[in-house]
Order: C-alpha cells, then sequence, then structure tokens
C-alpha cells in the first residue's frame, strides 16, 4: 500500500467534530452566520424599497469594509497577543448592539444615513472577529486536523448561508418589514455568547516582540513572501469582487425575476446549498491529490455560471447557476483556508488571519460596493456579466503569474513554515 492509499485508509471525516470546544466554536459560528445572513437579506430588501436605488445597495459594502480595511490588521495583532476569546465575544458584543440599533431604525422608519452608522458597527465587529476566530481554531484541534475542521467550518458557514436568507425572505414576507429580522440576529448572536463563554482553547506562544508598525505589518510581510497563501488569495479577492452578484440579488428579485422577498431568500440560499454539498463531498473524500488544478478549474467555473445567471430571466434557472458559483467556490474556500492555517506560524496567526480577513472583505463588501455602482451606470445585467468574464481573465493571470499553484498537490503534505524561515520564503 502506498502512502496515498494508506492516507485514504486513515482518513477520519468526523475527526475535528469529536472535540467538544470545536463544536462549541463550529455552533456558535453557525449560529452567528444564519443571524447575520438573515440580517443581510434584510437590510438589502429594506434599502432598496426604501430608496429604489442600485448604489444604496452598494454602499452598504462600501461601509462595511472601511472599518475591516482599518482595524484588521491592530485586530489581528491584538489576536496575537491577548485572549483570542475575549476578543472573540466583544466582536459579538458589538454585533449585538449593531442589530438592535438596526430593529429600532425599521420600527420607527429612521433616517437612512442612521442604517449606515449601524453597519459601521457590523463592519467593526467582522474586523474584530475574523481574525481571532480564524487564530483561535488551532487552539481548539491538533495540527493534523485542522484540514478537517476548516472543511466542516466552511460546511457550518453555508449551513448558515443556505439557512439566513430563506429565513430572512420568510420573515420578512411573514411580518411586512425587516424589523423582526434584526431581532433574531440580536437574539441569536446572544445565544452565540453563551456558547463561547465555556470553551477552554490550549495555551499558545505569545508575541514577544514589543507593539511597533514593524510587528503591526508583519502578516502582510509575510503573505506577499509565501507564494501559494498570496496566489490563492488574489484568486479569491478578483474572482468574487468582480464575478460576486449578491449585492444585485434585490434587484433581480424585486424587477427582472418577479419573485419578490421570498424568492430573494431562495436566489440568496442557492450558492449555499451549492458550497454546504461541495463542502460535504469534501469532508467525506479523501483530500484533493492536485489542488492547484482543481481550485483554477473550479474558479473558472465560478465564472462561467455567473455569465450565465446574469443573462437568465428564468427563476429556475437562475438559481440552478447560483448554485453552481456555490459550489465551485467552495473548493477555493477550502484550498485557500487550509493552506492560510496549515503555513502560518502560531505566533502569527492573529496577523496572517487579518490579511486574510482584508482580502475576504475586499472581494466581498467592494464586491458589493462594485456590483452596486457598476449597475447604477450599465445595468444590473451588464454589471454581472462582465463581472463573471472578469472572473475567466483572473484565472488566466494568476496562472501566469504564480505557475507553481497550478501543480499544488495534496493539501496534507505541506509543512508549517517556521518563523525563522519568513524571510526567505
Amino acid at each position: 500500500m502506498n502512502q496515498e492509499q494508506q492516507t485514504d485508509a486513515v482518513h477520519d471525516s468526523y475527526a475535528a467534530l469529536r472535540n467538544v470546544d470545536f463544536r462549541r466554536l463550529l455552533t456558535g459560528n453557525i449560529l452567528a452566520s444564519i443571524g447575520t445572513q438573515m440580517q443581510s437579506v434584510a437590510i438589502g430588501w429594506e434599502l432598496y424599497e426604501r430608496t429604489h436605488q442600485a448604489k444604496a445597495l452598494g454602499f452598504v459594502g462600501l461601509v462595511e469594509f472601511l472599518p475591516v480595511l482599518l482595524l484588521s490588521l491592530p485586530a489581528g495583532q491584538a489576536a496575537d497577543r491577548y485572549s483570542r476569546k475575549k476578543i472573540l465575544l466583544l466582536a459579538q458584543a458589538v454585533m449585538a448592539i449593531a442589530s438592535f440599533g438596526l430593529a429600532l431604525l425599521s420600527y420607527y422608519q429612521g433616517p437612512i444615513p442612521l442604517i449606515y452608522v449601524c453597519l459601521l458597527f457590523v463592519g467593526i465587529s467582522q474586523s474584530i472577529n475574523w481574525p481571532a476566530r480564524w487564530a483561535l481554531l488551532p487552539q481548539l484541534v491538533p495540527e493534523a486536523e485542522l484540514s478537517n475542521a476548516v472543511t466542516w467550518n466552511s460546511s457550518g458557514w453555508q449551513i448558515a448561508a443556505m439557512t439566513g436568507p430563506a429565513l430572512g425572505g420568510l420573515v420578512i414576507a411573514a411580518t411586512g418589514g425587516a424589523m423582526a429580522a434584526y431581532v433574531l440576529t440580536c437574539l441569536l448572536v446572544l445565544v452565540v455568547i453563551g456558547l463561547l463563554i465555556p470553551m477552554h482553547p490550549r495555551p499558545v506562544e505569545r508575541v514577544a516582540e514589543r507593539l511597533s508598525l514593524r510587528s503591526l505589518v508583519a502578516g502582510i510581510k509575510f503573505v506577499f513572501q509565501t507564494k501559494l497563501i498570496l496566489a490563492t488569495i488574489t484568486l479569491d479577492l478578483f474572482a468574487v469582487l468582480l464575478g460576486g452578484a449578491t449585492a444585485l440579488l434585490p434587484i433581480y428579485a424585486k424587477d427582472i425575476l418577479e419573485v419578490g422577498p421570498t424568492g430573494l431568500g431562495w436566489l440568496r440560499a442557492a450558492p449555499a446549498l451549492g458550497a454546504f454539498l461541495t463542502a460535504m463531498l469534501l469532508a467525506h473524500r479523501a483530500p484533493l491529490r492536485r489542488s492547484g488544478l482543481a481550485l483554477f478549474w473550479c474558479v473558472t467555473g465560478f465564472g462561467i455560471a455567473t455569465v450565465i445567471f446574469g443573462l437568465s430571466t428564468d427563476f429556475r434557472l437562475s438559481m440552478a447557476m447560483l448554485f453552481l458559483t456555490g459550489a465551485f467556490d467552495n473548493v477555493s474556500v477550502v484550498i485557500r483556508g487550509t493552506l492560510v492555517q496549515v503555513l502560518t506560524p502560531d505566533a502569527m496567526r492573529g496577523r496572517v488571519s487579518a490579511v486574510n480577513a482584508i482580502f475576504i472583505s475586499s472581494s466581498n463588501q467592494l464586491g458589493d460596493f462594485e456590483s452596486g455602482m457598476t449597475a447604477q451606470w450599465f445595468g444590473p445585467v451588464a454589471s454581472v456579466v462582465a463581472g463573471g468574464i472578469g472572473t475567466i481573465v483572473v484565472v488566466v493571470c494568476v496562472m501566469w503569474r504564480w505557475p507553481e499553484t497550478l501543480r499544488l498537490g495534496s493539501l496534507h503534505k505541506i509543512e508549517p513554515i517556521a518563523l525563522s524561515e519568513t524571510e526567505t520564503v
């Protein structure tokens, strides 16, 4: 029996789930994500109902991105110096306050600018949450189970991304407004806080260097010196930045497909359904042996599916294409997430996770802003179709710039990078 066959034989699909603290974190992530996804649908529907402007949807992404851009690096540095669990609890508390504020503004039909103020606090919560959450994961599971934990973490997020939007659409349709969705989000976040409090992460080595600009930007330096991480997050950044159509789904649901808030919920849930089924497949099969090739094929498929969705006027075809975008994107998420976790030294996980969070937020929130503004100028169909074509162009460019990524094999064979090596990686 060769080494790859031995790896297949001993593969435990549920290894990470046997850890009680990981189950607490995973459950908390699912509940928090259900709330934020439900809240996102409510915000999109309410803003478009009140303004009837695509740019109002685009500004949501911009407002949520700015705190991530400004605060992620300090938050990552804090995650390497202080308790990641306490930082995570602080992030959830900020989210609960923001959701409660949105509920009040929805009930009293408060000014639109104040809605964006609450969304600014949502962005602050995310900027604090992401580095601490990703850096906390290796404190809960052994290194050998990290890839499995990343896969289950992705699966949990996809469960939330399926459930949250559908639930948000149903709540809006049933209550005739967005307020109930904000209230439910606030309550779910409070439950998450209760789940996180009993966790006991294992102690880790803390950063000994004093606070300085050099230590603050160490995560950026590490990412830019580690070609595999840089290539995969660059591919994800520009693919989702150009090809994401999430911000425009309220327009498609209301004006193009004419399916209302319930249909909007299902459109938002379709990518997550595809991603969840793909994550289940990845969790239960042996590790990918040609990860690089799979990555490029799947991002190309993401671009093609986006183009077809943009042109579709049939609800069933649109759902199918969104399903495929989620399925293809999840492969990229698992590969990138595993590379970041495995290659990064523990003492730098917070700062590297912060850089990863900036890339993710750039692709999601700035992608929403880009989609909203281009739709305002050229129409939603042109915006989505051009973005899908741009994604395919990005694939070609990344293959040309980092050809070694195409040769990436099994993620289980990758060794962590020692801190002393970061100067020469």
